[in-house]
Formats: C-alpha cells, sequence, structure tokens
C-alpha cells in the first residue's frame, strides 16, 4: 500500500503496523513523535495500530541540544 510520509510517497506492506513503518525507517529506539492523519499516535499504539492505504503521516525526530 502507499502512505504519504513526511510529504512523500512511501510503499509498504498491507497489513503494516506504525511499529512495521517505524523499523522500516530505522528509527527504532529514537525520540520521535508520529501522527497519523492529524492525530497524535501514541507510543503504547504503535505495535497494536494498523496503517491504511492513504495514510498521511508525519514523524519528528527529538533532538537534544541547548
Amino acid at each position: 500500500m502507499i502512505l504519504q510520509v513526511n510529504g512523500e510517497q512511501f510503499k509498504i506492506a498491507s497489513g503494516s503496523t506504525a511499529t512495521d513503518l517505524i523499523a522500516k525507517l530505522n528509527y527504532q529506539n529514537q525520540r520521535i513523535a508520529l501522527e497519523v492523519n492529524e492525530a497524535i499516535i501514541p507510543k503504547s499504539n504503535h505495535t497494536e495500530f494498523l496503517l491504511n492505504e492513504g495514510d498521511k503521516i508525519e514523524i519528528i525526530k527529538a533532538v537534544g541540544g541547548g
């Protein structure tokens, strides 16, 4: 299926979860915020949150500094 991730088309297998997407993008073990169709998805829901064709996803990576 085709998703829109950070403004670009991205292909992933049907039935994929948010965790699958995060792994495919190599964001595991990083501090990120995940938004799907303008709704924040808590990290505790990533494993069971199913993605759908055409979802618009924004992934924001936290950067530390001062």
